[in-house]
């Protein structure tokens, strides 16, 4: 299940500290994944300080998704990756952020008929 949404990121720039706690995991593996995963490409200052973009971030969560919630091997999520069979995985999530939006609509809607 996708653990981080769209909306919810809001900056331009995370450091890989923000993004850790996001998945609650070790920097190391991030960068780990940052290694594995060819398509995570986070920018870099000239500190050498990793910057993730939301598009990042997104990158992740599906990895993180086909690893540790779906138990696929590090191969297998790649094969996924490459394949787009993840695909189905960001439908169904895309349609729970989507239900999760209209029922938030539909208690502010009975809030505001509330006061009638």
């Amino acid at each position: 299940m996708t653990r981080i949404t769209e909306h919810q990121l809001t900056k331009l720039y995370y450091s890989i500290g923000e993004v850790a706690e996001m998945f609650d995991v070790n920097t190391s593996l991030i960068r780990f994944w940052e290694k594995e995963f060819p398509s995570v490409k986070p920018k870099k200052n000239k500190k050498g300080n990793r910057l993730f973009t939301p598009k990042d971030i997104l990158k992740i969560d599906r990895i993180y998704s086909l690893v540790k919630d779906r138990g696929y091997t590090l191969d297998g999520a790649k094969k996924a990756l490459r394949s787009g069979s993840d695909k189905s995985i960001t439908d169904h999530d895309s349609t729970q952020e989507v239900i999760m939006r209209l029922e938030n609509i539909k208690q502010k809607l009975i809030h505001l008929k509330s006061y009638d």
